[in-house]
């Protein structure tokens, strides 16, 4: 990747400024601004987010809002109140605090000297997030945001449910909040408050899990702050962008079928990261992409951004299952609207000798898929680290009810999103269905190509939950994850159902027997035809990213994805760490220019029997920490999630430590009756 040094304005880089609030609180941002933008103002790009602008994020910011910068832009990586170096509390993930304080600093950067009044937002994640929440309070001043692996549906599309299922992502993400954002300021910021600062913090932490497992359903909790719930409100440009190693594949989708405002899509193979470093590759050139958009609407520079089609999407070749790619094999489609008329949904029939284009036979089929079904699903949410992705599906096939194609006669591409339709029937109250379409090669490899999931107490709503009737038979649709794939010739194309999946999501309270029926059941697949267009797109610059932050990492650590399973008590572990040691360095890197050692170390650890549902047990823990000379501080979080039959169990501990002293100990043990899942 090229490394730039030098840009067409020079740029200053202010460490810490102060934006303040009407309520006398105080935002910290740490700023990027030309020289001369004084006499020469300019528009301003924000990211928004808790995660740390003087360290945490450090090294990943300066490879992207120097370069921003030096083409003209002030640039600012705000701390939310509560975290970093911004003075105030957090109490929770997207709250309507934390939009109203952005639209308060936007109007503030707006009115300064150096600004042209006219703001854009951008950010992946939780700032992808909070760029299209506050989008739909339509701050005068915000004129584009770009969304990077972010969602429109807190409910039904982020870390907590899907398809009305628990994700024990609830547990790990409550960890990993309660560790690295209580975190106190840096002293060289805030001066001798820093403890003070730091003690009402965590004097004030409240214990996150709870509403995450208490609010199960679609209610107000996950209806504010998730922008499908009028998309008519956001009315500035939008540029939403989703990778397919990602669990935030669906919204732009969404997105571009459902905003009146100008908007653009772009869908490419990478996990969670920014497209510049995006991994599996290939890479684009991110900063190159986001200053044509910002050119547009923030400067009115004719650049033709908004002429090409909408939509660039790229379609994966096929490739042999393995846990990590460097690169995805395949090619750039576009359109330009979406749903997309040359993108027709084609039945496949679910038949007992698999998936068939014409007639099927009726038929019962029944699985009862053991507990451990899921261990080689990938994480949730990859990042495209070596171990995160799914591997071969075989093992977690040989657990669910399988319908497979015959070999394709030739290639087959699919874009958007798969679904199905099922007749079934379940022998509980309270049942999922898990869908995985694979790509099945000749010698029996099976490749993750998307999945699907719903909760049967909401095949009718996920706002009021109906127990299944045991024995009753259901007509229910399964929705996927948009994908774009081919399927080359020779291939067969695999639909496997399981009703466990662990430990993506969480059990149900007694083991599920599912009953399809066939002959009516069926796959819609998201065909598009290829057309000699697609091999006229323009290509997307290199990659390229600014110096970035002087980083020496000072000892290797330890990290790792297993599975174990003991023989003996039966029980299997699915195992993701980091490990390090502040005192020999191992896992710490220091932050040149700050003289400040970091470090980050998570560790979570599933387990389950696979013929009891209530062994389920997610333990997630994270040590991190700062040093500088004597001045050493870290914070151990851990969150424990189990349940039995009637209800969840959950219990959080935090301690702090000033050197080697416990300076704050928290415990919470909840207790929280089952609804439904």
């Amino acid at each position: 990747m090229e490394i730039v040094d030098t840009y067409p304005r020079s740029v200053r880089d202010i460490e810490n400024i102060w934006i303040p609030l009407a309520d006398g609180t105080r935002l910290a941002a740490r700023m990027w601004l030309p020289e001369d933008a004084e006499a020469d103002p300019v528009p301003a790009i924000i990211e928004y987010i808790p995660y740390r602008k003087r360290d945490s994020t450090r090294e990943r910011d300066e490879e992207m809002y120097p370069w921003f910068a030096g083409h003209g832009y002030a640039c600012l990586r705000i701390d939310m109140r509560g975290s970093g170096d911004s003075e105030g509390l957090l109490y929770d993930e997207y709250t309507v605090q934390e939009q109203d304080d952005c639209v308060e600093a936007i109007a503030w950067i707006a009115a300064q000297s150096w600004c042209t009044g006219r703001v854009g937002m951008m950010g992946k994640s939780w700032s992808g997030f909070n760029s299209l929440q506050v989008a739909a309070r339509r701050p005068p001043a915000l004129a584009a945001v770009i969304a990077i692996h972010a969602s429109d549906d807190r409910y039904g599309d982020d870390v907590h449910y899907r398809g009305g299922c628990m994700l024990s992502d609830n547990g790990e993400w409550a960890a990993m909040m309660q560790g690295a954002l209580v975190l106190p300021p840096d002293p060289e910021i805030v001066g001798e408050r820093w403890r003070d600062m730091w003690s009402e913090r965590l004097a004030s932490l409240p214990f996150l899990a709870e509403p995450w497992v208490t609010h199960q359903t679609h209610d107000e909790y996950w209806r504010q702050g998730s922008v499908d719930e009028d998309y008519s409100a956001i009315t500035c440009a939008v540029y939403a962008i989703g990778g397919w190693a990602d669990s935030y594949s669906n919204t732009p989708f969404r997105l571009a079928a459902n905003l009146s405002s100008p908007w653009k899509v772009l869908a490419g193979p990478w996990g969670h990261q920014y497209l510049h470093q995006g991994v599996p590759g290939p890479a684009i050139g991110f900063l190159q992409e986001c200053r044509r958009w910002w050119d547009h609407w923030l400067k009115g520079v004719a650049n033709g951004v908004m002429d090409e089609p909408r939509m660039r999407i790229w379609v994966h070749d096929s490739v042999p299952p393995r846990t990590h790619y460097d690169e995805r094999p395949g090619r750039w489609v576009a359109e330009v609207e979406w749903p997309s008329p040359h993108v027709v949904p084609t039945p496949m029939l679910l038949d007992p000798r698999g998936l068939v284009n014409g007639a099927a036979s009726t038929a019962e089929l029944t699985v009862c898929s053991p507990q451990t079904t899921g261990m080689h699903g990938g994480r949730f949410c990859g990042f495209g680290y070596p171990g995160d992705t799914a591997g071969d599906q075989r093992a977690d096939d040989a657990m669910s009810l399988v319908f497979d194609s015959a070999p394709l006669d030739e290639r087959l591409e699919i874009v958007g999103a798969a679904s199905i339709e099922l007749d079934v029937v379940a022998d509980q109250p309270s049942a999922f269905v898990v869908a995985r379409l694979c790509d099945v090669a000749p010698d029996g490899a099976s490749t993750k190509v998307t999945w699907g999931l719903l909760n049967l107490t909401h095949r009718h709503s996920h706002t009021a939950p109906e127990p299944v009737r045991p024995g009753e038979r259901m007509r229910v649709t399964v929705d996927l994850d948009d994908i774009g794939y081919a399927f080359p010739a020779g291939h067969r194309i695999r639909l496997s159902l399981s009703s466990a999946y662990w430990p993506t999501v969480w059990p149900s309270p007694a083991p599920v027997t599912l009953t399809v029926f066939t002959g009516e059941s069926r796959l819609l697949l998201p065909v598009r035809e290829p057309r000699d267009t697609d091999a006229q797109l323009p290509a997307f610059e290199a990659p390229l990213r600014a110096r970035g932050a002087a980083v020496t990492p000072l000892a290797e650590g330890r990290s790792g994805f297993t599975i174990f399973t003991d023989l003996a008590a039966g029980e299997t572990t699915y195992r993701v760490f980091a490990e390090g040691d502040a005192d020999s360095g191992a896992g710490v890197i220091h932050l040149d220019d700050i003289d400040l050692d970091l470090y980050e170390w998570p560790e979570l650890t599933y387990t389950i029997r696979p013929d009891d549902p209530l062994s389920a047990c997610a333990t997630s823990r994270i040590v991190c920490g700062l040093r500088r000379g004597d001045w050493q501080v870290r914070v151990d979080a851990s969150v424990c999630m189990r349940a039995t039959k009637e209800e969840f169990v959950v219990d959080g501990v935090v301690d702090a430590f000033e050197g080697d002293r416990c300076v704050s100990h928290r415990e919470w043990s909840v207790a929280v009756p089952r609804n439904g899942v």
